[in-house]
């Protein structure tokens, strides 16, 4: 695998400076993020991850639930 070419500093610097250039689609939806979630961002992130680890549970949950179901029942899925 092949590194990408590095240009120089300058030169990366001086197309980001150009008046008619557009920033991309992700720059201005990082750029978005950044207005939007500055305060919250961290609260965010934690309330995303607990929702994450509370899906799993759920999961988990039942998974443990059709196991016992289908013991009871006596017949496998």
């Amino acid at each position: 695998m092949q590194a990408a070419p590095v240009r120089p500093v300058t030169e990366v610097m001086a197309a980001a400076s150009r008046p008619n250039a557009l920033p991309s689609v992700a720059t201005a939806l990082r750029a978005m993020e950044s207005l939007l979630m500055s305060g919250g961002q961290r609260t965010a992130r934690r309330n995303a991850w607990t929702a994450v680890l509370e899906d799993r549970r759920r999961a988990k949950d039942r998974d443990e639930t059709r196991h016992v179901l289908e013991a009871v029942s006596g017949r496998p899925s």
